[in-house]
């Protein structure tokens, strides 16, 4: 159980929703970006006991007995990091269609167990699924979550936002880690960040594979956040070891499935030939890739082409972050093309519509920050609903044809 503080989740409402019409649930997300809280938080008002597979005699008898653990739960019942004990599964499938209620189960998971066949297989049709990320700024500020409402409806009018200067370098650094969040220095997040490495190697990845070098996961990491923001490139990541880029790129996927990496995949059209197909590689929040960098929030002000870097992954995050708490589906990917146009994100909703958001550190906007938005426009015709340039500076202003310069700080404020 945590002891972070209990600030409300924009996930909240979705979860209390799929408990409603869904016999199993699961919340999972990176370790400790709040899952448990939330879960604990939601199934106290609905009345669910609480089973934590962290602990070791819990999770001796879920693996000897798997179908007389789950006989012997409560009617609504908690059970939290489900991933180290995956034999549950069938069990919990055979209780649900014994008798199928909503609201039987809510699983908690570090690690994307949906993407295991026989678990996909086992729930298909039971389980719904949220997604929960390290916190967004709107939460950290206790705020509505208007930004991406409005990219999505192309909703924006005149008006200032403060000017966050050296603000967003620490915002960036510090990430959205409730218990990072709480460390009382930026020093002590640094070093909870590195002990988050090692738990996660140590815990988390040795649970899912039988890597035989863990030691070469911090490394390869690190060499991650350097690319955060880039084309993934395997070559690239593969250089400092000696193992293939296959073994490299099952790594990646292994960071993938804990929620430390994100590939955000590239727009497509069958009607554009000249676009390029590779991913865009992420690190799930800009805290932990600073810290892994050894990035200070001095540091990243210093330097600008680093700030920019991890600035759009910082977007990128937020951006995810606020869709949890959106009710319809929201897609992600990113815009390039062989002439150099780019959109960083690129954003799909409800009736195939779309939206984009190019980042900018910079203080000004220029007509040709617009390039990347006006070819997505093209490429998308009236399926386009806005373009977003976000920048550093003050004011919300058009640029003609549903194109708008927007100041970072309107991400929370």
């Amino acid at each position: 159980m945590t002891d972070t503080p209990q600030i409300p989740r924009l996930a909240e409402d979705s979860l209390a929703e799929a408990l409603a019409d869904t016999p199993v649930v699961i919340v999972h997300g990176p370790r400790q970006c709040g899952k448990t809280t939330l879960a604990t938080r939601v199934g106290k008002r609905l009345g669910f006991e609480y089973v934590n597979l962290d602990d070791d005699a819990a999770r001796r008898a879920a693996h000897d007995d798997p179908a007389g653990f789950v006989a012997r739960l409560p009617e609504r019942t908690i059970i939290d990091e489900i991933q180290r004990a995956p034999e549950l599964f069938l069990p919990l499938k055979v209780e649900v269609d014994r008798r199928r209620v909503p609201g039987r189960f809510l699983l908690t998971g570090s690690a994307n167990v949906l993407l295991l066949p026989k678990v996909a297989d086992s729930l298909a049709g039971r389980m719904g699924s949220i997604r929960l990320h390290p916190m967004a700024q709107c939460e950290i500020e206790r705020r509505e979550p208007k930004f991406l409402r409005a990219v999505m409806h192309g909703d924006f009018r005149i008006r200032s936002s403060p000017r966050l200067g050296e603000e967003l370098a620490s915002r960036i650094a510090s990430g959205g880690f409730p218990a990072a969040l709480a460390r009382s220095t930026p020093a002590r997040r640094r070093q909870w960040y590195a002990d988050y490495v090692d738990a996660m190697v140590q815990r988390d990845l040795r649970d899912l594979s039988r890597i035989s070098s863990l030691r070469s996961i911090p490394k390869l990491l690190k060499l991650a956040a350097s690319q955060t923001a880039r084309l993934i490139n395997v070559s690239d990541l593969a250089a400092p070891f000696q193992v293939s880029r296959p073994t490299i790129r099952d790594y990646v996927t292994l960071l993938e499935r804990i929620f430390v990496l994100d590939e955000l995949q590239p727009w497509h059209s069958n009607r554009l030939k000249r676009l390029v197909k590779t991913p865009k590689l992420h690190l799930t929040d800009s805290g932990l890739t600073c810290a892994l960098l050894g990035i200070t929030a001095a540091d990243l002000w210093q330097d600008r082409t680093m700030l920019g870097q991890l600035l759009e992954t910082f977007v990128y995050g937020e951006l995810r972050r606020q869709a949890s708490g959106v009710s319809e589906p929201v897609d992600f990917s990113h815009y390039r093309d062989k002439d150099g146009a780019e959109v960083d994100i690129v954003i799909e909703h409800v009736g195939a519509r779309v939206s984009g958001v190019e980042v900018k550190a910079s203080a000004t906007v220029h007509p040709t920050d617009f390039r990347g938005l006006r070819r997505l426009r093209e490429a998308t015709g009236t399926r386009f609903v806005c373009g977003v340039v976000l920048y550093g500076g003050e004011m919300t202003v058009g640029f003609g044809d549903d194109m708008f310069a927007v100041p970072i700080a309107a991400l929370w404020s």
